[in-house]
C-alpha cells in the first residue's frame, strides 16, 4: 500500500503548492514581457491542476447511488430490488472502515429487497502475512462492517482477486461473521412471496482452490425458478446460459480513468474491454457490470465515479424498453 499512499501524498502536495509555484513562474515571465507565453502556460497548468485535484482527491472520495431497471425475459414474479456493492478495497487510499460504515448506511436508506457483494473487499496486492497488523485489522474490520446491512432477503457475496491474494479464507470468514452468505461455486434458493429464485455465486478466477465453474454451479439449481449469477469478474459471462435472468459483476472499476475521446485506456481482464461498465444484452442474456467503490494501483478515478447500485429486475413490459 506504500506506493498508492505515496502518490496520494504527492497529489496533496501538488494541490497545495502547484498554484503557488505556477504564480511565481508566471510572475517571472511577465517581468520579461513574455505575456503570451505566460498566459498559455497559466492555462495549461490550470487545466492540469484542476484535472489532478479532481481525479486524485475529489472524485475517488465521492459516492454515487445509481438506479438501474433491467427487464429480463427469464425473470418471473414481482420486481426485485437488488443493492449492489463491489470493489470496496478497504485499506487502499480513500477507503477506510468509516467509509464502509457510511456506505452501509446509504445502502440501507435505499431499502433494497436483497444486497449482493461482488468481491475485492481487501485493498492492496500482498498476502496477509506481508501486511502490518494494523492494516490486517483494518481490512477485516472493514469487511465485518457489512453486518450493518439490512435487507429482507439477506446479503449474498462472492470473492474477488484481491481477496484471493490477501487470503480467501480470512476474507470469507470475516464475511460470514458479518452475516453474508458467501457463495463460492454454490447456488442457493431464495424464497419470497410471489415466487422463489436462485442466487448462484462463482469462485474468483484467481482462487487458490478452483476456478469459476459455471455449469457445475448451475447444476445445483433444481427447479425452473429464475437464476441470478454473481461473479467478481465479467469474464465468466461468456459461459452463462440463456436461462439465467441476470449476471452481476464488478472488477473493472469502469476503467477507473475514462478520458474524453480516448476512453478507457486500462482494462482489468481479457473481457473487461468488451464488458467494461454498465448493462449489456447479448442475445437476451443480461450482464450488468458495476464500477464499484474503491481504487487499485493508483488512487485515481476520472469520469468513473465510485458507485453503489440499486437495480430493479423485472419481467418485460409489453411495449416498454429497458432503462439504463
Amino acid at each position: 500500500m506504500a506506493g498508492p499512499g505515496i502518490v496520494l501524498v504527492l497529489a496533496w502536495i501538488g494541490a497545495v503548492l502547484g498554484p503557488i509555484v505556477c504564480a511565481l513562474v508566471i510572475r517571472r515571465l511577465l517581468r520579461g514581457r513574455r505575456i503570451i507565453f505566460a498566459g498559455s502556460l497559466a492555462a495549461v497548468v490550470a487545466v492540469g491542476w484542476i484535472f489532478g485535484v479532481w481525479a486524485f482527491l475529489i472524485e475517488p472520495a465521492t459516492l454515487t447511488v445509481r438506479h438501474v431497471t433491467i427487464e429480463s425475459a427469464t425473470w418471473r414474479g414481482p420486481p426485485l430490488r437488488i443493492g449492489v456493492i463491489s470493489d470496496t478495497h478497504v485499506a487502499a487510499p480513500h477507503t477506510d472502515v468509516a467509509r464502509i460504515e457510511r456506505l452501509v448506511a446509504r445502502m440501507n436508506a435505499e431499502r433494497p429487497d436483497m444486497v449482493v457483494l461482488l468481491g475485492d473487499y481487501a485493498g492492496g496486492h500482498e498476502p496477509a502475512a506481508m501486511r502490518a497488523r494494523p492494516e490486517q485489522s483494518e481490512i477485516l474490520r472493514g469487511v465485518e462492517a457489512f453486518r450493518g446491512l439490512s435487507s429482507p432477503l439477506g446479503v449474498h457475496g462472492v470473492l474477488g482477486n484481491h481477496d484471493s491474494w490477501y487470503g480467501d479464507a480470512a476474507i470469507a470468514g470475516a464475511l460470514t461473521r458479518a452475516g453474508v452468505r458467501v457463495l463460492d461455486n454454490r447456488a442457493e434458493r431464495v424464497q419470497r412471496p410471489g415466487g422463489a429464485f436462485w442466487i448462484a455465486g462463482l469462485a474468483d478466477m484467481e482462487s487458490p482452490r478452483e476456478p469459476p465453474l459455471v455449469s457445475a454451479t448451475l447444476r445445483e439449481v433444481t427447479d425452473g425458478a429464475p437464476v441470478i449469477v454473481l461473479t467478481h469478474w465479467p469474464d465468466p459471462f461468456a459461459d452463462v446460459p440463456g436461462r439465467v435472468a441476470l449476471t452481476l459483476a464488478g472488477h473493472t472499476h469502469c476503467g477507473q480513468v475514462n478520458l474524453p475521446v480516448f476512453g478507457r485506456l486500462v482494462h482489468a481482464s481479457r473481457m473487461s474491454e468488451r464488458w467494461a461498465c454498465g448493462l449489456y444484452d447479448e442475445g437476451g442474456r443480461k450482464l450488468f457490470v458495476t464500477g464499484g467503490v474503491g481504487v487499485s494501483i493508483l488512487p485515481v478515478r476520472f469520469r468513473a465515479p465510485p458507485e453503489i447500485v440499486i437495480l430493479t429486475l423485472r419481467e418485460p413490459v409489453a411495449g416498454g424498453r429497458t432503462i439504463r
